[in-house]
């Protein structure tokens, strides 16, 4: 019978990640529906609107999840493969995840666009952490 690995803090991450993002592929159909029900045009979703409207900034924020989930499925991947644990990787997991929800939450809500900006260069702050971390371990030293 094969071994299976335990789910450690950065595939609970991974985890966390999908979940949110499907979440948001839901409540934008749900904003679509919506528009749709109320008389709205199919052609609006294909114009770029402005950051007051709450069907643009959904479809912001799931493609921003879409555009930043291979680059943290890769680092999972790798630590995963390479078997790199440790609490340093959890806390730069659990803050790059962090990170990630209150980007899209200050996204959704349309506050102020450098408060996105902060959390985004935050988030790839810990990605280039935990590509540093797969960069530097060497199983030797242990």
């Amino acid at each position: 019978m094969p071994y299976i690995q335990a789910m450690t803090i950065p595939l609970w991450g991974l985890v966390v990640f999908i979940g949110w993002t499907i979440a948001i592929v839901c409540l934008l159909l749900t904003v679509r529906i919506r528009h749709l029900a109320a008389g709205g045009a199919a052609q609006d979703f294909g114009t770029p609107q402005n950051e007051k409207n709450l069907f643009w900034r959904l479809y912001r924020v799931q493609s921003n999840l879409v555009e930043n989930l291979p680059l943290y499925l890769g680092v999972v991947f790798l630590l995963t493969v390479r078997g790199i644990s440790g609490t340093a990787i959890d806390a730069l997991v659990i803050a790059y995840i962090l990170f990630r929800l209150i980007h899209s939450a200050i996204h959704i809500a349309g506050l102020n666009p450098m408060s996105r900006v902060i959390f985004l260069v935050s988030q790839f702050v810990c990605l280039i952490a935990l590509t540093q971390h797969l960069a530097s371990y060497d199983r030797r030293k242990i």
